[in-house]
């Protein structure tokens, strides 16, 4: 319940497209779309079914949590290929001052150009 109210509060916080548009397309076709509906429209013989249909107000919560993981782990990524491109750059400006420092030390009436 207490993460159904979080919930809740959290969905003034979504941006417009969020709200238009939370989650990806589903995977599945009509049909399998179709027999799922149907599966989880039968009354439950077994314990554990009957257990997880009490949790099916938290599939909208798991599909967000999921999606929030996805989204976390490509910026983590993009972070990571930022931070080494920023350390190659790094690499090539203190190679750019070096071959600066040394080419004024050089006399000028050598210079080849």
């Amino acid at each position: 319940q207490r993460i159904l109210r979080l919930a809740e509060m959290c969905r003034r916080l979504e941006t417009e497209e969020e709200k238009v548009l939370p989650f990806y397309p589903s995977s599945l076709t009509e049909g399998e779309q179709q027999k799922a509906r149907r599966i989880l429209e039968e009354t439950a013989m077994e314990p554990l079914a009957r257990a997880i249909k009490d949790y099916m107000g938290l599939e909208r919560f798991w599909q967000r949590f999921n999606k929030a993981k996805l989204d976390e782990k490509g910026l983590e990524r993009a972070r990571a290929a930022l931070a080494e491109r920023n350390q190659e750059l790094r690499s090539m400006l203190q190679q750019y001052l070096a071959g600066a420092t040394i080419n004024q030390k050089v006399p000028k009436d050598l210079h080849p150009l």
